[in-house]
């Protein structure tokens, strides 16, 4: 479990983040949304070390990731798996060793070790016999996959995965985050998934976090989600009045 308390940073003169606190579940899918500049982004920088908030604390299993130093904070980062919004492969690295880097940086596992473990995380996001390809051979879909293999690649306890879904077609989106729940459940990691879209709230935010403005401004469940009748939440999640019409029309 992750639990946030009281997060908040500033950039400037701008306050972005005014004192968040939000726990989320090991063996789920946490996701954080909210609109563009709601803060989220900020706040799952901040989760996994990239921003250093300016004040609140930040606890991994009841360690508490804002009080350590240096050599503390890197124990736990080995213990994160991060999928980046642009999958950050490495363009002039083969599918295999982009997956294989991260071994190659914290690890002392013999070059044997390594590539089954990469073999193995490939086999794990069905994109077997790609090891020598390079990424610009590679679709949309495909290259985020190869960034799931290489975040769960060092067996982390916690998952982060910012827009997941970007710049993919709607199908290659449900395989994506079909993909990401079961890795979660498989190995009961802390997954957090930063996100705007609701087909990936709605199929798999076992627990979701809404922020508004800097502020955690609702959290519960994807079937508490539906409840909402008004206010900025609602807004939100029903976008276009097509959207507000159909949903009242469901309950008669």
């Amino acid at each position: 479990m992750i639990e946030i308390r009281d997060i908040t940073k500033n950039f400037n003169a701008q306050q972005v983040l005014k004192g968040i606190s939000a726990t989320f579940e090991s063996g789920k899918c946490n996701l954080i949304i909210g609109k563009s500049g709601s803060g989220k982004t900020v706040t799952l920088k901040c989760m996994v070390g990239l921003f250093e908030p300016d004040s609140g604390n930040i606890f991994y299993d009841g360690r508490n990731i804002t009080a350590m130093d240096f050599q503390e904070r890197q124990a736990v980062r080995r213990e994160i798996g991060m999928l980046f919004q642009g999958t950050a492969l490495f363009d002039s690295l083969t599918v295999e060793d982009n997956v294989q880097f991260p071994l190659d940086m914290f690890t002392n596992q013999t070059e044997a070790e390594k590539k089954a473990r990469v073999n193995f995380c490939l086999e794990r996001v069905n994109l077997p016999n790609t090891n020598k390809k390079f990424p610009g051979e590679l679709s949309g879909g495909m290259k985020k996959r190869v960034g799931i293999a290489r975040a769960i690649v060092m067996n982390p306890r916690y998952l982060f995965c910012d827009e997941p879904n970007s710049g993919l077609d709607p199908k290659t989106a449900i395989v994506i985050d079909e993909l990401i729940r079961e890795i979660t459940l498989e190995y009961n990691m802390t997954t957090v998934v930063n996100t705007h879209d609701m087909n990936s709230v709605m199929g798999i935010g076992d627990k979701v976090v809404f922020l508004h403005e800097g502020l955690k401004y609702w959290e519960g469940t994807k079937q508490e989600i539906m409840q909402i009748t008004d206010g900025e939440l609602f807004d939100f999640i029903f976008a276009s009045d097509f959207l507000k019409d159909l949903r009242r029309n469901a309950k008669y």
